[in-house]
């Protein structure tokens, strides 16, 4: 193996914090097997006893006593026994990387991960690596801490010992194929809610490279690959089956039908009910009814299931005992007449839709709010709006948003979101506002199914270019695109949506209230911190220090925008300009200003005066050190800077 490959293997192990999950004994006897068991976590298996052979995905192994198999999360994994009786022991492992880690790594594990490739090896010292998997094994069934630690301890020696033999011996490493594991699982799970980041989790990959590699390997992005594999799936049911379009949706996980024949007729042009006339009748000529309807992207093959450690094995995959079998009729032939009539009667108006996009059309571009016609589908009031993406029309009045970012500026304007992401719904400064909104997902992983069943009249994205987040977005309600940035305060962000919303007059209200109070925290706070007294925002995380600008975060717009305070003036234009820097314990004392406002979810103001290099900081000796936990501090919307600036003046005033 290259040398170089070996010492980024090395290098990682060495750099990710290690978790064992779990260690199983496990003896199989001729008749029984393992079928089709997916990794929940990286692992390594060693044969204690016996032969057999053993699958990881479609990479097939004949496994002997002593062996080493190792495996990635994800993998379909089968054992089918040689021999009378097949004996190993199982180590599934989680690795990760420290947050934040430096780029470099990050990289690095993109280019070659350690923990997901596929590899077996006959160990030149097998009865060593034994002995340490059965005292692992011992402790393992004993619930205690420090029997977890001789775990762990137990673990590094196997993983050292591993190591060294594998590379002495070249062994061939194969990589996973990503995209064949993603694409088992979905073809598995269709008719569940599946959010791509679940699914790169799953995997564990992240969406980025996750969702590159997947297009790259398929052509699609994992969402739409699944909404192929459902819409096939619908094609054969509408065919096979007199199921109605509400149960074949449900069938194929989707909980409103009219969704499903929007998307249906967008992938295949026509519409179910069209689609079923036309294939039966197509069927009926051909005399073959019973031919199935084949997909274009979905491979045939039989499927592997494993729910917990039963079995099940299907022949017929899709078909769904439920439903009734059709039985073809001369019926059919006139339905099909009468589509075809419908259909050359209503040509010239469909041409005219899909010339345009499907999209209502607009008028002159003009500014927010200007228009107002009426919905031509359910005679809501509409007006023009001009975004980053041209002229769309939404909803005068809109009932039911969707918000992926800016949810504080909506809880400020007496607008309450129905749906947003969960990291958004912990924010503590709008915990009372949010008891109603409905989790759609993680912010860099939004689950359109979960959007989907919400039925909202309008969305709001930050996150356009996200895997084409605002295209997606746009199938399901009209979407207006604001790159997260772009608006730079409250005063900027609180003005654009309250005339997008009509909330013009809350809008000002809530910000005249905003400026008093931050002018009253500024004011108090001037009478007792010199005017040229530094601040630093900086956060420990795990053994890390980092220093933040005025708009990342962590009490930086409180403390720079609304206070009016500066950094130290040897590096405020690094800091302003970077937003955020990743800091040495050498340079520590560089970045600390008079005054420091400090991230910590583990360390008290006592531990920090207690430490050898943080007690030499001038704002340690002085007292002039507040510690907050990340729940109050990471949150920046105009709420949060609000209660965060008040929060802070009473901290520096001495009535905190």
């Amino acid at each position: 193996m290259d040398t170089m490959i070996v010492n980024d293997h090395i290098l990682l192990w060495n750099y990710a914090s290690i978790k064992v999950l779990d260690v199983r004994h496990t003896m199989l006897r001729a008749g029984e097997s393992l079928r089709s068991y997916r990794l929940p976590a990286s692992m390594f298996l060693l044969a204690a006893r016996g032969g057999a052979q053993v699958l990881l995905d479609e990479l097939e192994l004949e496994i002997k006593r002593y062996q080493v198999v190792h495996s990635g999360k994800g993998t379909h994994l089968d054992i089918i026994p040689r021999e009378e009786e097949f004996e190993y022991y199982m180590i599934f492992y989680k690795a990760s990387m420290p947050l934040p880690s430096r780029q470099e790594m990050l990289s690095l594990l993109e280019r070659s991960n350690p923990f997901h490739l596929q590899y077996c090896f006959s160990p030149n010292q097998p009865v060593s690596l034994l002995d340490k998997i059965k005292l692992m094994d011992q402790e393992w069934r004993h619930s205690g801490s420090l029997e977890r630690l001789q775990v762990k301890s137990l673990f590094y020696q196997f993983v050292y010992s591993t190591m060294q033999q594998l590379y002495e011996q070249g062994v061939d490493m194969k990589e996973p194929d990503l995209a064949a594991q993603a694409i088992l699982y979905l073809k598995d799970h269709y008719t569940e809610s599946i959010n791509l980041e679940l699914l790169a989790e799953s995997l564990n990959y992240s969406v980025p490279h996750f969702s590159a590699l997947f297009k790259r390997r398929t052509g699609y992005s994992p969402i739409d690959y699944l909404i192929r594999i459902r819409i096939d799936k619908a094609a054969h049911l509408l065919v096979e089956t007199d199921a109605t379009l509400r149960e074949i949706a449900a069938s194929v996980g989707y909980k409103d039908p009219y969704y499903l024949s929007r998307l249906f007729k967008k992938n295949m042009g026509i519409s179910p009910d069209r689609f079923r006339i036309r294939e039966r009748a197509r069927l009926q000529a051909e005399d073959s009814p019973s031919n199935f309807i084949r997909s274009s992207i979905v491979v045939q093959r039989s499927p592997r299931y494993i729910v917990d450690d039963n079995h099940y094995q299907y022949n017929n995959e899709g078909d769904l005992p439920m439903y009734r079998p059709f039985k073809s009729t001369t019926a059919a032939t006139l339905l099909l007449c009468i589509a075809l009539l419908l259909s050359a009667c209503s040509g010239g108006a469909s041409s005219t839709n899909q010339a345009s996009g499907g999209n209502p059309s607009v008028s002159t571009p003009q500014s927010l709010a200007q228009t107002n016609s009426s919905h031509p589908d359910n005679n809501l009031q509409t007006k023009l709006v001009s975004t980053i993406n041209g002229d769309i029309q939404i909803p005068l009045n809109p009932k039911r948003i969707v918000v992926d970012q800016y949810l504080g500026s909506f809880i400020a304007l007496g607008v309450t979101p129905i749906g947003t992401p969960g990291l958004h719904r912990k924010n503590p400064y709008l915990a009372k506002a949010l008891a109603e909104v409905q989790d759609i997902g993680d912010v860099s992983g939004i689950s359109l199914e979960k959007v989907i069943d919400l039925q909202p009249d309008l969305i709001i994205t930050g996150f356009a270019e996200d895997e084409g987040r605002y295209e997606k977005f746009t199938k399901i309600a009209p979407t207006v695109s604001v790159p997260y940035g772009k608006l730079k305060n409250a005063h900027e962000e609180l003005t654009f949506f309250g005339k997008l919303l009509g909330k013009e007059k809350e809008a000002e209200t809530w910000l005249a209230d905003y400026d008093r109070r931050i002018a009253a925290a500024r004011e108090r706070v001037e009478k007792v911190v010199p005017s040229n007294a530094t601040f630093s925002i900086l956060e420990l995380m795990s053994k890390s220090t980092y220093v933040y600008g005025d708009n990342f975060g962590r009490g930086g717009q409180a403390v720079y925008q609304a206070l009016g305070f500066k950094p130290p003036a040897p590096v405020t234009e690094e800091i302003l300009k970077k937003q955020w820097v990743q800091l040495s314990n050498e340079a520590l004392s560089q970045y600390a200003g008079d005054y420091i406002i400090l991230t910590s979810n583990d360390r008290t103001l006592e531990d920090i005066k207690a430490d050898p290099i943080w007690s030499t900081l001038d704002a340690v000796k002085n007292n002039h050190v507040y510690v907050w936990k990340e729940e109050r501090s990471w949150y920046y919307d105009p709420i949060a800077v609000l209660s965060q600036t008040e929060e802070i003046a009473a901290w520096l005033t001495g009535q905190h």
